[in-house]
């Protein structure tokens, strides 16, 4: 049966990053975040449903929203770097010149990513693991069933025989204690 889906948000710069996913280690790999955002407070569940319809309708794809206008993103800067905002097809005349005026710096080359190969079959050992568990308990509750009524069955067969036994015992005491009687008397 599939899990329930749930959905999570992290800010991503100026933009929160929301993804439908049925666990915190599925949502920080839909992010490709190696780091737990949940354990640091950057990550959360998101249960408000206008903020939910997105991302349930798209299970594992991550959905950029911007948080918060683009007046409050400059509200926010320092008093000394706020400047109004500029139309959004043109940059303010100050990128312009900046851009016109440096050239253009190359990253350097970005390491590989480390494999996640090893993290990923010891999770699958672990889910495993607990899947073989659950089914070996399961079982165990099916034998214990099983031998909850097979007791039940001869304690009540039990019951039965050991009334009939004692009826019996009954008749035959009234029987002796009618002939010692005839015999004394």
């Amino acid at each position: 049966m599939p899990r329930q889906l749930k959905v999570f948000r992290t800010p991503i710069g100026f933009h929160d990053a929301y993804v439908a996913a049925p666990s915190r280690k599925a949502a920080l790999q839909a992010w490709g975040s190696d780091a737990d955002l949940f354990a640091r407070g950057m990550a959360e569940i998101v249960t408000d449903p206008a903020l939910t319809a997105d991302p349930l309708a798209q299970p594992g794809v991550v959905i950029r929203r911007t948080r918060g206008s683009v007046a409050e993103h400059f509200a926010a800067l320092p008093a000394d770097k706020a400047r109004a905002p500029a139309k959004r097809d043109e940059p303010p005349p100050t990128e312009k010149a900046a851009s016109a005026a440096k050239p253009i710096a190359r990253k350097p080359k970005a390491r590989p990513r480390p494999s996640r190969a090893t993290l990923d079959a010891a999770q699958d050992a672990v889910d495993r693991a607990e899947r073989d568990h659950r089914d070996e308990l399961a079982a165990l509750r099916c034998r214990e069933e099983a031998l909850a009524r097979e007791r039940r069955a001869t304690e009540a067969r039990q019951s039965d025989e050991t009334a009939k036994l004692a009826d019996g015992l009954s008749r035959a005491q009234a029987a002796y204690d009618r002939a010692i009687a005839r015999w004394q008397g």
